[in-house]
């Protein structure tokens, strides 16, 4: 087990105040600090924004913009997967950018995970992000009722 993923079965934790539900995944980076990597509230999910960490080893996944969302897309995929859903299921999505000259190629990494209709999205740039990472992405999806 590595600081930043776990090993085994997606984990999600009982149902708690107010009926949520905190969900991670192995194949995505564990929560550095006092949040979940998901939260469900009855057929809502709301996935906390994801840098390019590797799952497996722990470490910042360097390089181009192309190459570093490629690994939050993956992210995302885990733990959507984790909770019973997929791309299909977002609806809402914020991408932050270090340099807003980079959102062609941010964005034609993005396209190749989402599906039509492709979600509602703001994109920003921020000063600095988590680790100087150069994006993070944030998610809300929503899935059947079980």
């Amino acid at each position: 087990m590595t600081p930043y993923g776990n090993s085994g079965p997606a984990s999600p934790k009982p149902q708690g105040e107010g009926g949520r539900q905190a969900i991670s995944a192995p194949g995505a980076p564990k929560a550095i600090g006092p949040y979940s990597p998901v939260i469900r509230a009855g057929n809502l999910l709301f996935l906390s924004g994801q840098i390019p960490i590797d799952p497996a080893t722990g470490a910042l996944v360097e390089g181009s913009i192309a190459i570093q969302t490629e690994q939050v897309m993956r992210n995302i995929q885990a733990l959507l997967e984790a909770a019973g859903a997929g791309f299909e299921h977002v609806v809402r999505t914020t991408v932050f950018l270090a340099d807003m000259n980079e959102f062609a190629a941010m964005n034609e990494c993005y396209a190749r995970f989402v599906t039509d209709p492709a979600p509602a999205r703001s994109t920003v740039q921020v000063a600095r992000l988590p680790r100087d990472v150069r994006v993070e992405i944030d998610a809300i999806a929503v899935i059947p009722e079980t």
